[in-house]
């Protein structure tokens, strides 16, 4: 039997199918693993629900954990807690701004909680002096945001 470290690293290579540079550990979709017995459960969360990638996220895990010899597993859904962006790891937000996509704040813009957009800074150059263009990005989880220093259009991962 495998231990729960091991287990884990083999689920960092199961990527978010629509972000491919960032493991499902990473974007905080992984929220647990046990061993119960010689069984495996795994628990996923979805960044929403109804999230499509989810199915792909499953298959992604189901196909690592056979791969690595495991046979006797289970992959449990679950909605509560509901997740939330303070899950994505330190990693996971600088594989995003790597990527291009601007990661989501730690903690609420006093803009936001004044019914106005937040600073979003620009992936690309830096620059805050960006609008938003749409609540809806390339994703439901993302927006849309055009950097007016750059011209760059970005998503910008919504937070919840």
């Amino acid at each position: 039997m495998r231990s729960v470290a091991e287990i884990e690293a083999l689920l960092e290579e199961v990527k978010d199918p629509e972000i491919p540079v960032i493991s499902i550990r990473d974007l905080g979709v992984l929220r647990g693993i046990e061993l119960i017995g010689n069984s495996v459960e795994v628990t996923i969360t979805p960044t929403y629900s109804g999230c499509p990638a989810m199915d792909m996220m499953r298959a992604g895990v189901e196909d690592a954990l056979r791969k690595a010899g495991i046979r006797d597993f289970k992959v449990k859904q679950v909605l509560s807690p509901a997740w939330t962006t303070d899950w994505i790891s330190a990693e996971g937000r600088r594989k995003l701004l790597e990527y291009g996509i601007a990661p989501p704040p730690h903690s609420a813009d006093i803009r936001a909680l004044k019914g106005k957009s937040p600073a979003v800074a620009c992936p690309q150059c830096g620059s805050t002096d960006t609008e938003l263009l749409s609540r809806f990005g390339s994703t439901a989880c993302k927006a849309l945001y055009q950097c007016k220093a750059c011209k760059e259009p970005f998503d910008q991962f919504k937070c919840h």
